[in-house]
């Protein structure tokens, strides 16, 4: 009888804010002589508050005498007199105003999850005890409800009933539509109380304050990998064990996420949808354009604490601090070279491999790296995109005119410890200690003639051609 009350109460709640002011009430229940203004109020109203009589045939909806008014349409939104929630189906404004009205008598034992309903903690439970009774016929997904294999089986058939009027974008499901509005609206309804930051759910905001608060409840039971969101930890475990379900159909890169092999795809089609609006400075990922436009404006937030080193993102400061430890965590199987990056230890790789995938298609060059295709290359277009601006000196690289511009300006970084040489470059520096030690590493396989440098080497050679 109690939840019959909570339920009149509801339906009570629901009439009153719907319905209007000359609302007639024309359909009767047998069963407590209440009168509702739809049949379908009356079908909510027996069958939530006469269980007991689900299966007797008398409870049926009998018509009064107003019959002769005309039956006025109830509106397209439901509002709650209580708080600001809104809906436009009936069903989910009465489970609403229970919310309010009816005390939780469910609750379940595990976690705080309470309900008004046995139904509702019956399917929660399964949350816990890890049952999913409903599997695709096509695939290996399985879930806990009914309708939520109805969504699924619609990836399969390609239906997508909820459709955007101002783009062309479709979705299974209304409320993914409901999202993707906000998106022509410019709304961002959900914002942080600590920083600036908004967004358009309020799953992302919470996700969001996890950064403020540094709680990272999903950890790696292989490394001490720490993270925020469940799919994070799920894509890092794919590290461990090598999987990498998306491969490119043109050549034979693979990777761990879809989202990495949409990325990829663009350097096949050359597609760059990011431009700077600055200079001409095009790219395949925002990311990329947000890191380019740090140049123009000169910020570079990290900073190191032992020297003056400042960079623009976090892993260039990372690999600069090894400097300071003289760390050099990659090392090659086949020699002694150890050196501070993957990348450098890959590129090392191919001196004993004998690879050189980059070859120019003019001459017969060919090199481990495409930067040093790209150089070569000026040399046949005769180009020196780097000019002095004192003299008219003109070179193909950026580290040549560096060199030279000391010229100018006489500053000679390098000194020699034992006598008072300086110079403008390192090397230049190694092979005047040479003179100090007294060795001399070049030397002539047809007679004993040793020397300092090889240019020496080659002079002396021509002395027996």
């Amino acid at each position: 009888m109690k939840k019959k009350t909570l339920k009149q109460k509801s339906v009570n709640m629901l009439t009153n804010n719907t319905s209007g002011a000359s609302t007639k009430y024309i359909f009767e229940c047998d069963g407590c002589s209440k009168k509702f203004s739809t049949k379908d109020i009356l079908a909510k109203h027996i069958s939530y508050s006469h269980k007991t009589q689900k299966n007797q045939k008398n409870t049926t909806a009998v018509r009064t005498p107003v019959e002769q008014t005309p039956v006025p349409q109830l509106t397209e939104i439901f509002n709650c007199d209580i708080c600001e929630f809104k809906t436009s189906q009936k069903r989910c404004i009465l489970a609403h105003l229970n919310a309010h009205v009816a005390e939780q008598v469910y609750c379940c034992n595990n976690c705080d999850y309470k309900s008004i309903r046995k139904d509702n903690l019956q399917t929660h439970m399964k949350i816990h005890t890890g049952e999913k009774p409903f599997s695709c016929n096509i695939c290996e997904y399985k879930c806990i409800t009914k309708n939520d294999l109805q969504r699924h089986m619609k990836i399969h058939t390609g239906e997508k009933p909820y459709s955007c009027n101002i783009c062309e974008y479709k979705c299974i499901q209304k409320r993914y539509l409901q999202k993707h509005m906000i998106i022509h609206t410019g709304e961002k309804p959900f914002s942080c109380n600590i920083c600036e930051y908004k967004y358009f759910t309020k799953s992302v905001l919470q996700r969001h304050m996890k950064i403020h608060t540094g709680e990272k409840p999903f950890s790696c039971n292989i490394c001490e990998y720490k993270c925020i969101e469940k799919s994070k930890l799920q894509m890092h475990m794919k590290i461990h064990t090598g999987e990498k379900p998306f491969s490119c159909n043109i050549c034979e890169y693979k990777c761990i996420t879809k989202s990495d092999l949409q990325t990829h795809m663009k350097i096949h089609t050359g597609e760059k949808p990011f431009s700077c609006n600055i200079c001409e400075y095009k790219c395949i990922q925002k990311s990329d354009l947000q890191r380019h436009m740090k140049i123009h404006t000169g910020e570079k937030p990290f900073s190191c604490n032992i020297c003056e080193y400042k960079c623009i993102e976090k892993r260039y400061l990372q690999k600069h601090m090894i400097i300071h430890t003289g760390e050099k965590p990659f090392s090659c199987n086949i020699c002694e070279y150890k050196c501070i990056t993957k990348s450098d230890l890959q590129r090392h790789m191919k001196i004993h491999t004998g690879e050189k995938p980059f070859s120019c298609n003019i001459c017969e060059y060919k090199c481990i790296e495409k930067r040093y295709l790209q150089k070569h290359m000026i040399i046949h277009t005769g180009e020196k995109p780097f000019s002095c601006n004192i003299c008219e000196y003109k070179c193909i690289r950026k580290s040549d005119l560096q060199r030279h511009m000391k010229i100018h300006t006489g500053e000679k970084p390098f000194s020699c410890n034992i006598c008072e040489y300086k110079c403008i470059e390192k090397r230049y520096l190694q092979k005047h200690m040479i003179i100090h030690t007294g060795e001399k590493p070049f030397s002539c396989n047809i007679c004993e003639y040793k020397c300092i440098t090889k240019s020496s080497l080659q002079t002396h050679m021509k002395t027996h051609t």
